[in-house]
């Protein structure tokens, strides 16, 4: 006999999410095998398959992305640079022992096949310092692929010239010490986050056991998106943080789902009190639970698709490895779970049974009421909640104000933590070649018999340039054209700062002013500006061209799955509010800390004087997507009391109180995943783990304890509008009797019917 729905016996209208739990309880070995199974399939499957990398071509975007493709058209395309660089050991240079290097460098770097040139040495002002220029084959963008090589000979020529200091900076070298770093860096975090993560969890259950069941379902749900990224990133390329992400939200979310899922079951365990057995009871949790998991992750999986709309490899990788992870730990959360809590719950059993053979007391779960801290928690809300809405909104929107001064910037090399030794190298290059920090490339298309004309207007915009104070001073003009005539460049340089006022300055004089006047004037020419700035500033400016589609579909699908899990606009429209009040208070404070000075030597970074500009739009997707964790679970539990004819302020109250904890607690797991990043190198990492930090914390603690009963006590019985099924259960229940399901209604699991104990 299955469990039953409150229609009475006889009714079987159990969810797919029941039917799965209850085939995984009946079957426990098969399915556990089966997920571990899976997980191996993924990671082999996978790793046949192997990375599909995103290319130079992937990243262009805006004016800047045309005029690398352009430049592409004529193998005349930026590629990468490196600089070996030859100083003294005590600061004044060994002249013959120079030269030998200098001649060694030149010879050996030649014959490697990733180098495509290695130009003539140049000496700095002081004479202290020599830089032996080496151009990388290939694009940019893939240079951090093919530099390892020319590191490892930068070693060797360290030891084989002792009598100079030898060193290796660029793009390329830079990369991939990024990359190195951001592997340590995770690696870190891991090592923080599992400790405080074992720590919640056995706070909340008591029992090392039940601690271990959490992680092994988000360790094996990451291990097995794992190897699906890799299969997906031959469908949409992956970037790199890929990886990062399913990392992130994979253990945030892992532990969550399967935390509420473990509450839910021992509240039925407690409320059954031994009368029934471990199948009946996993099956009623799933019925609850099981089905709150499942609205949640497609709440995550709806709201985090919005970011393909921004039009950006970058967000297509992040957006693709959220979904992915919280996809299958939605499947481990109601097919394996089920399975291990049951075999869990039978050695519970047959050591309970072997007690009472001896005679001895048994101790039966208690379905605990929450402590002193959580009802203190929740009663200003309870007690006074039109001035807890009122005070604790004015909080929020005064937290948010900073956030008025947000401005974005896209992160450049100059922002890298300078325990990268190719960092190092990096600031003693700018310190002697300061003419070397930016690069800008004017690319001019036209029909071939016009090439002489665009080289001829091409020198005119170089003399402009060079009388300029912005540009760098050069003696002749770095003028390139293509073997059939059709592509022109023009390399230009500049001492600014990539993500200066001053470098934005010289960008829009070049675009606006020198290029219209000599190149633009030509007909049939077409003309564009790449280079580290003019990427970066197009970057952005894409970002905010597509921020309000991005923002609008996020709203309507965080509604629209709001109402579809409650029947209710008004929950909907009350959703969308609570989100945009914890996203626009964490990003107040975002721009609070990372914007100015003042909390540098704090955490450890160097000020952009701006947010990097990936970090809202994530931060809004990312945020809208994981609060419905917790909007589900808690409303849930609220709308099943109010469903079984409870009054609407007690529901709220109970519904509150009995899901405050685990609220909290996942908060907990949630926080400590995200604010480890803070602790981390790259400053768009230390950006994201705090403002999500920051954004669940308010969630948590704020929304869904102060504001959300709040309101809801307040709305009453408005809050399930339009629907009447909150109103006719009460009815039926001041009338004496139960209310059947209606249809708009999950069926209600309740313990009279379910299978006892055999």
């Amino acid at each position: 006999m299955g469990i039953r729905g409150s229609g009475g016996p006889g009714t079987d209208r159990r969810s797919l999410t029941v039917r799965v739990a209850r085939w995984s309880a009946l079957h426990p070995w098969r399915a556990i095998v089966g997920w571990f199974a899976f997980v191996a399939l993924c990671l082999v499957a996978g790793s046949a398959a192997g990375m599909n990398s995103a290319t130079s071509a992937d990243f262009r975007v805006g004016e800047a992305g045309r005029a690398e493709a352009m430049a592409s058209e004529g193998d005349l395309q930026i590629k990468s640079l490196e600089q070996i660089l030859i100083s003294g050991r005590n600061g004044k240079l060994d002249e013959p022992a120079a030269d030998a290097a200098v001649r060694d460098v030149t010879r050996r770097m030649r014959a490697l096949p990733e180098v495509d040139e290695v130009g003539p040495p140049a000496r700095s002002e002081n004479g202290e310092v020599i830089r032996v220029p080496v151009t990388l084959n290939g694009p940019e963008q893939e240079a951090r692929e093919i530099v390892v090589p020319l590191q490892e000979l930068t070693e060797k020529l360290k030891k084989a010239h002792p009598g100079v200091v030898v060193e290796e900076t660029g793009a390329a070298s830079v990369s991939k010490g990024v990359d190195d770093q951001r592997d340590e860096d995770l690696a870190f975090s891991e090592a923080i986050t599992l400790p405080i993560t074992l720590i919640t969890l056995a706070l909340v259950f008591g029992s090392l056991l039940m601690v271990g069941v959490p992680l092994l379902l988000a360790v094996t749900s990451i291990a097995a998106t794992m190897g699906l990224a890799m299969l997906a990133s031959h469908l949409l390329p992956d970037t790199g943080v890929g990886l990062s992400m399913i990392l992130l939200i994979g253990m945030a979310v892992g532990v969550d789902y399967t935390l509420f899922y473990l509450k839910r079951e021992r509240e039925e365990r407690a409320r059954a009190g031994g009368r029934l057995s471990s199948e009946a009871l996993v099956e009623a949790a799933a019925a609850t639970a099981g089905r709150a998991i499942v609205v949640s992750g497609l709440a995550v999986i709806v709201s985090t698709a919005a970011l393909f709309l921004a039009d950006d490899v970058i967000f297509d990788s992040l957006a693709l490895g959220t979904i992915l992870v919280v996809a299958v730990a939605v499947a481990s959360s109601v097919s394996v779970l089920p399975a291990m809590l049951v075999k869990l719950g039978q050695r519970a059993e047959r050591r309970a049974d072997r007690r009472r053979a001896k005679g001895k007391a048994v101790k039966l779960h208690e379905d605990k009421k929450p402590g002193r801290f959580w009802n203190a928690l929740l009663t200003p809300a309870r007690k006074r909640p039109a001035l807890t809405l009122g005070l604790a909104v004015l909080a929020l929107v005064g937290l948010s104000l900073p956030a008025l001064d947000l401005k974005l910037k896209d992160p450049a090399r100059d922002s890298f933590s300078r325990e990268i030794p190719a960092m190092q190298g990096y600031d003693r290059l700018l310190a002697s070649f300061p003419d070397e920090r930016l690069r800008f490339q004017v690319v001019a298309r036209s029909a071939p018999e016009r090439s002489d004309d665009v080289v001829r207007a091409l020198r005119a915009l170089d003399r402009d340039a060079a009388a300029d104070p912005l540009f760098a001073a050069h003696d002749t003009p770095r003028i390139r054209t293509s073997k059939d005539g059709r592509i022109s460049t023009l390399d230009l340089g500049a001492r600014h700062a990539t993500y200066s006022d001053a470098a934005a300055r010289t960008l829009d004089r070049l675009r606006d002013d020198y290029l219209p006047a000599t190149v633009g004037k030509l007909n049939g020419v077409e003309t564009a500006v790449s280079g580290d700035v003019p990427r970066g500033i197009d970057y952005v400016a894409h970002q905010n061209e597509k921020l309000p589609l991005v923002l609008g579909a996020l709203l309507l699908l965080t509604f629209a799955m709001t109402v579809y899990a409650f029947r209710s606009v008004v929950l909907g429209l009350l959703g969308i509010v609570l989100n945009l009040l914890s996203a626009a208070s964490a990003l107040g404070l975002l721009v609070l800390v990372f914007q100015g000075e003042w909390a540098e030597g704090l955490l450890s970074f160097v000020s952009l004087h701006g947010i990097s500009s990936r970090v809202p739009l994530f931060l809004f997707v990312i945020l809208f997507g994981l609060s419905m964790d917790y909007q589900v679970f808690v409303v849930s539990r609220i709308r099943e009391a109010a469903l079984n004819g409870v009054p609407t302020r007690k529901a709220v109250i109970d519904g509150i109180a009995s899901s405050a904890k685990v609220v909290t607690s996942a908060a907990i797991v949630m926080v400590t995943v995200f604010a480890s990043f803070v602790m981390l190198h790259i400053l768009e990492m230390k950006q994201m783990g705090f403002v999500l930090a920051v954004a669940v914390l308010v969630d948590a603690f704020v929304i869904r304890v102060m504001i959300l009963p709040a309101a809801l006590l307040l709305l009453g019985r408005a809050t399930w509008w339009p629907s009447k099924a909150v109103r006719r259960a009460e009815e039926r229940l001041t009338r004496g009797y139960a209310a059947p399901p209606s249809a708009d209604t999950e069926p209600l699991v309740t313990g009279a019917g379910a299978t006892p104990r055999r």
